[in-house]
């Protein structure tokens, strides 16, 4: 009995080592669980998750997928440091904010394959030149949304329409301080980056006047509302305005040609990542053209992937509601990060106006 013991103990010892062994081997080999994983922070509803399960396939990598609702509140999360998000997707203006603060890693360009992919124009923007730190997901515009049951083509082509008397208790609002305060700012003949207190205090004066028309200020309910036909008209973005076109044929989008916000959404590597392998695997999966044509077609938003555009239906490659033509994009602007200090009078104007609401 005594000799049967040692030997178990040493069949123990030599099974624990090799245990051990094959343990070693496979993070070496990059097989361990937790390498294999890729933790993604994303808006809600805003990849294929075809894409996702079909990115787990190719790679063997295990996708964590969270979510957040604002720019905002990503960035707060990640400053903190709770969850190491190996992606993040935020917004221009917030892409040059985690920048300044230090939480963003520059990537490698040798190590991303497919950038030649995306439109030169949507490259080396103000927000990130040469693309140091962020890859185009989706780009898209803030504009007006119609429905030709009760408006007439050509008669909202522009912001001055939305404060015809006509429309008073008819118009639906976007809940967006930096967005509605920038359609006042344009609609007043000023910059959607203005840091005047002049042309602010224009420029809020101007959507109190508006208020009379306004019927509500929401966020996501107002695609819901769209569709169901409770309102006429509505400024929102040009995403959502796919997805109401495509549950109500009377709905229609404009960008007014004096000027609006172009906004990008863009891949960045939080400074946190630990997956870096992996990371960058899913940046170039996603800048393969049949990838990002399958992400369009599914959310709806229009792709910086010039290939992947060219998979795309002629109908919605050629709709200039979602692709404005070259004169209207020369005058759409990209937000900067303001500051703190301008985020709130942005804010503060915009409360006052809600107030009125």
């Amino acid at each position: 009995m005594k000799r049967f013991g040692i030997f178990a103990a040493i069949i123990l010892i030599v099974s624990a080592l090799l245990g051990l062994g094959v343990h070693a081997l496979n993070k070496a080999s990059g097989q361990d669980n937790a390498s294999k994983t890729l933790t993604i922070f994303n808006w809600g509803d805003y990849i294929d998750p075809a894409l996702i399960t079909k990115f787990e396939k190719e790679t063997g990598y295990q996708v964590k997928y969270e979510t957040f609702d604002s720019n905002e509140a990503m960035f707060t999360k990640i400053q903190q440091g709770g969850t190491a998000y190996d992606i993040a997707i935020p917004s221009d203006y917030m892409i040059e904010k985690m920048h300044k603060a230090s939480l963003l890693l520059p990537l490698d360009p040798k190590k991303i394959k497919g950038l030649q992919n995306i439109e030169p124009q949507f490259l080396n923007q103000s927000f990130d030149p040469n693309n140091r730190y962020s890859v185009p997901y989706f780009w898209g515009t803030l504009g007006i949304i119609y429905n030709d049951q009760y408006v007439k083509a050509g008669e909202i082509d522009h912001w001055s329409d939305l404060w015809a008397p006509k429309w008073q208790n008819k118009l639906m609002l976007v809940d967006s301080a930096r967005d509605i305060m920038g359609m006042a700012l344009v609609e007043s003949g000023y910059s959607m980056n203005s840091k005047s207190p002049q042309q602010l205090r224009q420029a809020a004066d101007q959507l109190n006047r508006l208020a009379p028309n306004v019927k509500a200020v929401v966020a996501d309910e107002i695609k819901m509302y769209m569709i169901a036909g409770e309102a006429p008209v509505a400024v929102t973005w040009s995403g959502e305005a796919a997805e109401m076109l495509a549950n109500n044929d009377h709905l229609h989008y404009v960008v007014p040609s004096e000027g609006s916000n172009l906004w990008f959404d863009n891949i960045v590597m939080p400074k946190t990542a630990v997956h870096k392998k992996a990371a960058y695997a899913f940046i170039n999966f996603m800048l393969r053209p049949e990838n990002a044509a399958q992400n369009a077609q599914y959310i709806g938003y229009a792709t910086p992937n010039k290939k992947a555009q060219a998979l795309l239906p002629k109908a919605v490659r050629e709709d200039k509601q979602f692709y404005p033509d070259s004169q209207t994009m020369k005058n759409l602007e990209v937000y900067q990060d303001l500051g703190p200090k301008w985020v709130e009078v942005y804010n503060d104007l915009f409360l006052e106006f809600k107030m009125h609401n």
